[in-house]
Formats: structure tokens, C-alpha cells, sequence
């Protein structure tokens, strides 16, 4: 990985914010729900250039934008940059092209008053925009080869772009697999904002027999995926994401009895969500499963230092360190994170997974992690016999 884009990335990403700037941003991060600010000097006059230019470009736009729109977009400007910068560092260009694909049906579902077409022109010019200003200005935090590897992988993402404009988004997934019933049933009621129903309908799945580990996993997991797909495809708010998000902790919380009550096996789970994650769901679900399967676990939380989890590491010892990335901009805290347990720790099991690694999943091998996936049951088998997998 070339070291110079990664460690300005580092640089202008904050990882472990104050509780100051944590209060200040929580409008924006619901707002916009993602990532943190990038205040950086030289980052944020990229991104003004890129903003000034394709209103010039567009003039249009100014007439179509309001000022909600024009904030949020500039936003945008600052997230697709840092998904460059990333699939840049990393050498790895299906890190922005596969951003590229969820950013154009996030924006055709957000864009409802708009034609698809004209969405499409919008992305197209603000890509052909990025890739000019970069080209010309991108020396303050890129290399000339990094330049030119940036302007590649804009070009393909115009492509990536173009080649999206008749596809059908539809299709989720949802509706495959068991439980689909009970995970209909359960979606329906964290929609219509029916908390004591979402509960009661997962209690009635419990004592019909069915496992907390099929639960977890075929239910509650399913159903918060969709729920992110819904966001996604601009069906419901982030306020009713969160929600869906608290209710799914409550009911988790129910089975607290039952997972610490089982016997325990002497191994030990240190967890985290790298960078200062808002998506925490799948890492506790994860930790919650190898609780209830003998292991103890200590969940770190997200937006822990280095130097707070080599910390956690020493007073808990574990077998196994679970590193989760929801988000591809944190994936160089993750290797700093990875690389830093195997030089100090080399004897201890590293397993990483999230979102983030969908579109970069090689990239743990370079790291010296030793495991790589997204399903919390396949971890644990593999955690249990390591060696013989």
C-alpha cells in the first residue's frame, strides 16, 4: 500500500473525537448519517473547488438546489473524496467503484423529484469535476502517480455510473431464507413504530424453539440489513432507523440470562468497531453469539484508541481480537490496528470483517490478520479449530 495517501488519510480522518466534537457533529452525523467531518485545510479546499466548479459547470444546479441541498451536497463532496483517498492508499479501485454504485442508487432514491437521467448527469459532471480539480490541485495530498491512479479511477466510475442507469434496485434479499414470517412480522412492527409487538413477536419465536443463534442471525441480523437497505433507498428516515436499532438492542438485551448462564470454556473475545463507528450492531451481535457459545467477551465499543486496545488486550488476554469496519474510510485505522496486535501479539488470533471489507476483502491477508468474514457463526467455528479449518 503506498504509505503517503494513507497517512494523509489518517491525518484527516479523526478517529477518536472529543466529547465536545461529538455533541457539535451529532446534527450532521443524523443528518447525513455516516462519517465524521473532515476539517483538514488542504481537504476542505479540494472539496470547495470541487463544489464552486460544478455549480460553473452546471449553472442549473443553482436553480434546482435549495439550500438544504446545496449543504448536503457539499457533505457528499467531502465523503467522496475520502472514498478516493481510500481506494487510492489502498490500491484498490472496487473500493470506489462499488462506493460509486451505492452512491447512484442512494441519490436516485433520494432524488424522487428529479429524472433518473438527470441524476445520472449530475453524478457523471461531478466525478469529470473531481477528476479536474485533482488533477490540478491534488499535488497538496497525493503523489503525481497517485494523481494519476485518482484520475483512473474516476474515469471508471463514470462508467460504473453510466452502466447503473437502467438496472432495478429492488431485489434485497430479504425475502430469502428461513423465518421469513416472523422476520416479515418483526420488520412491519419496528415500521409502524410498534416497540412492545417487535418484542413480543421475537419472545414468541424463542419459545417456539427456535435457537438465539438463528435469531440472531436469520432474523434480528436480516431484518436490520433491510432496514439499512430501506434507508438507503430513501423509504424511511434515520430516525427510524435509530429506532429500529434501539428496539433490536432491547430485544437482544432479553436474552442476557440465557447467553451468560451457559458454561463457560476458558477462551476469551476481545471486540471493537474501528474508527468512530456509528454501526455497532453487527460486532455486538457477533460478541453476544460467542458469549452465549461458552467464550467471555469484552466489547471495546467504537472509536477506541490503539493504545485502549493493547490496554484491553493485557488485562483480558484473549484468544481472539474481532476488529469490525462498517465504513471503507476506516479501513487504514484498521490496519494500523491489525498490524500493531500482530508485531506486539503475534501468537493471537486477529479476525476482522464489516462492511467495509465487501469491496477490499484481500486486504486483510496483507495486513497479517489471520480470518476474513461476515457471518458471526462461521467465526466462531472457525475461532473453536483454528488450525483445522
Amino acid at each position: 500500500m503506498k504509505q503517503y495517501a494513507c497517512d494523509n488519510l489518517a491525518r484527516i480522518i479523526k478517529s477518536d473525537p472529543t466529547e465536545d466534537e461529538r455533541v457539535r457533529y451529532g446534527k450532521e452525523r443524523d443528518t447525513m448519517s455516516l462519517f465524521v467531518p473532515f476539517n483538514d485545510p488542504k481537504f476542505t479546499t479540494l472539496a470547495q473547488m470541487i463544489y464552486r466548479m460544478q455549480f460553473e459547470k452546471d449553472p442549473l444546479l443553482s436553480q434546482e438546489f435549495d439550500d438544504r441541498r446545496k449543504r448536503l451536497m457539499y457533505a457528499d463532496i467531502t465523503y467522496n473524496i475520502s472514498f478516493l483517498l481510500t481506494s487510492v492508499g489502498f490500491q484498490d479501485e472496487k473500493i470506489f467503484s462499488e462506493y460509486a454504485k451505492w452512491l447512484y442508487e442512494h441519490l436516485v432514491s433520494l432524488m424522487k423529484d428529479f429524472t433518473r437521467e438527470r441524476v445520472t448527469a449530475i453524478i457523471v459532471d461531478h466525478y469529470e469535476v473531481m477528476k479536474t480539480v485533482i488533477e490540478k490541485e491534488g499535488s497538496s495530498i497525493l503523489s503525481q502517480q497517485e494523481i494519476r491512479t485518482a484520475s483512473g479511477y474516476l474515469e471508471s466510475a463514470v462508467k460504473v455510473t453510466l452502466d447503473r442507469r437502467n438496472e432495478d434496485f429492488s431485489e434485497s434479499g430479504f425475502l430469502q431464507g428461513d423465518h421469513l414470517e416472523i422476520r416479515q412480522a418483526y420488520l412491519q412492527a419496528l415500521l409502524e413504530g410498534e416497540t412492545e409487538k417487535a418484542e413480543e413477536i421475537i419472545e414468541q419465536a424463542k419459545n417456539s424453539g427456535i435457537s438465539l443463534l438463528d435469531i440472531y442471525e436469520h432474523i434480528l441480523a436480516k431484518t436490520m440489513h433491510e432496514i439499512g437497505v430501506l434507508w438507503h433507498r430513501n423509504i424511511i428516515s434515520v430516525d427510524k432507523e435509530h429506532y429500529a436499532t434501539s428496539v433490536t438492542q432491547t430485544v437482544m438485551s432479553h436474552y442476557f440470562e440465557e447467553i451468560f448462564s451457559r458454561p463457560r470454556k476458558n477462551k476469551v473475545l476481545v471486540s471493537l468497531a474501528v474508527g468512530s463507528e456509528l454501526h455497532e450492531m453487527g460486532i455486538r451481535m457477533l460478541s453476544d453469539i460467542f458469549d452465549h457459545e461458552g467464550w467471555d467477551t469484552h466489547y471495546l465499543g467504537a472509536g477506541v484508541s490503539f493504545e485502549k486496545v493493547m490496554e484491553g488486550i493485557r488485562l483480558y488476554k484473549p484468544q481472539l481480537v474481532a476488529l469490525s469496519v462498517t465504513m471503507p474510510p476506516y479501513l487504514p485505522h484498521c490496519e494500523e490496528m491489525v498490524r500493531g496486535i500482530k508485531e506486539a501479539h503475534p501468537e493471537l488470533l486477529v479476525a476482522v470483517g464489516g462492511q467495509g471489507f465487501k469491496s477490499a476483502s484481500n486486504l486483510w491477508r496483507e495486513w497479517g490478520a489471520d480470518y476474513y468474514g461476515n457471518k458471526a457463526m462461521d467465526l466462531l467455528k472457525w475461532a473453536e479449530y483454528p488450525f483445522e479449518s
